[in-house]
């Protein structure tokens, strides 16, 4: 009976280890994303020509939603990240949802943090809003001026 309780006390003690290093994992993740848009930012020239090119290499920099013509001009995993987002329509995108359509394990809490640090990136850069806590959708469309109300290529 005496070792059944010390094999669930390290049991306890190994939980709460590895919450704490999914945690730390979880912050590292959102950090190195940050550090690499940064550094990605701090490359790009003063007048983007961010729409002529796709970027290359393990970049993921999401340009500002005005200075690119379409969805295009986004990596392929943010590509995917908008199609869910079109897809969810108005009832929004939570985080778990992104994580598996990135082909991440939506049961681990860093992933899902991973992927809302990335609908939040596509938020700061306009090209999702976040009108309720968690819920990520595309921005109401802004009539153009032939009156369609579409703005991009969207379909």
């Amino acid at each position: 009976m005496v070792r059944v309780e010390e094999l669930e006390a390290e049991l306890e003690r190994v939980r709460a280890a590895l919450a704490d290093a999914e945690e730390v994992l979880r912050r590292r993740v959102i950090g190195l994303e940050q550090y690499l848009e940064a550094l990605a930012e701090e490359d790009a020239p003063a007048v983007a020509v961010v729409s002529q090119r796709k970027p290359v290499g393990p970049r993921r920099a999401v340009p500002h939603r005005q200075d690119a013509a379409d969805t295009e001009v986004l990596s392929v995993d943010y590509q995917a990240l908008m199609a869910a987002a079109l897809e969810a329509g108005a009832d929004g995108l939570g985080a778990r949802r992104p994580a598996v359509v990135l082909g991440w394990d939506s049961a681990s809490a860093s992933r899902v943090e991973g992927a809302r640090a990335r609908l939040k990136r596509l938020v700061e850069r306009g090209w999702l809003v976040e009108e309720k806590p968690g819920r990520f959708m595309l921005p109401a469309p802004e009539q153009d001026a032939a009156g369609t109300g579409r703005p991009g290529g969207g379909s």
